[in-house]
């Protein structure tokens, strides 16, 4: 059996970090926009559930600025956790910070054809 190039194993274990990463910040942010009555209980709660997975993995060094914005925002949480501010506070600087990290991925995803008229005046 061919044992894996060392790039190999770096590109998996980068892919797991990211993955575990969209799985905190994606539990977090659900909860929060969906809860109607948000408790800094059960915030804590939902930080401490996710934060095991995020213990189980390495932390690998990150060069996208959309996957390093959602490591800042990862730490944010978890600092959140032992702050004390509000839960009003809280859900509107996450979901906001979330928000604004979903468009930028999205924004490279995704590219609108402005003049789809003008492609096929050639042809004509």
């Amino acid at each position: 059996m061919a044992k894996a190039s060392a790039k190999k194993v770096e590109d998996a274990a980068r892919l797991r970090y990211i993955r575990v990463l969209e799985r905190f910040t994606s539990s977090i942010t659900k909860y929060l926009f969906k809860a109607e009555e948000p408790t800094r209980e059960q915030f804590d709660k939902k930080v401490d559930n996710n934060r095991k997975y995020l213990d189980r993995i390495e932390k690998v060094p990150l060069y996208k600025g959309d996957y390093n914005d959602l490591e800042t925002l990862v730490t944010k949480i978890l600092s959140y956790r032992d702050s004390d501010a509000t839960i009003d506070e809280l859900k509107e600087d996450i979901l906001y910070t979330a928000n604004q990290i979903e468009k930028s991925m999205n924004r490279r995803r995704y590219k609108k054809d402005k003049h789809t008229s003008d492609k096929f005046r050639d042809w004509e």
